[in-house]
């Protein structure tokens, strides 16, 4: 298979490029365009670093190839912030120390940002059973639960 040309808006910047057809979503944000926010970890979707938004959705980027992304809207971590006004999930995590290592945190953060606005007030079960998808080592999941929950309760 040759080279297919994709145009996509990422982070609403309009991105036209050159892929290989077997080139992954996270592989095309992270070293083709620069957005090395998107965490690889275990290239399976097992453990949602890789989480951004496709369209509006949580997708795991590892699991999708470029080339399905073309013609459609990502949003990945760095489109989170308003230049440098930090998002709301954001200021939380630094507020609750919903961080350490910062590895699983950015498909945590999309996560969530796409949970509160399907549901902006969602339980606590909620809000644990979406971080069920997500694995963090560092943590111990409550602060990234309360920080979730803070944003929720604004």
């Amino acid at each position: 298979m040759g080279l297919r040309e994709i145009e996509l808006r990422v982070n609403d910047r309009r991105v036209r490029e050159t892929v290989e057809p077997r080139l992954l979503l996270s592989d095309f944000l992270r070293h083709t365009l620069g957005l090395t926010g998107t965490h690889v970890g275990c290239e399976h979707g097992v453990c949602g670093a890789c989480t951004v938004r496709l369209d509006g959705d949580s997708v795991r980027s590892c699991l999708l190839l470029a080339v399905q992304a073309d013609g459609s809207a990502v949003e990945t971590v760095e489109g989170l912030a308003r230049g440098r006004e930090l998002h709301p999930l954001q200021r939380a995590f630094h507020e609750e120390h919903a961080l350490q290592c910062g590895f699983c945190t950015p498909g945590i953060l999309m996560a969530a940002a796409d949970l509160l606005e399907r549901d902006g007030t969602p339980s606590r079960e909620t809000i644990v059973d979406m971080l069920s998808g997500h694995l963090c080592r560092c943590t111990g999941y409550e602060p990234i639960v309360e920080a979730i929950a803070k944003v929720a309760n604004r």
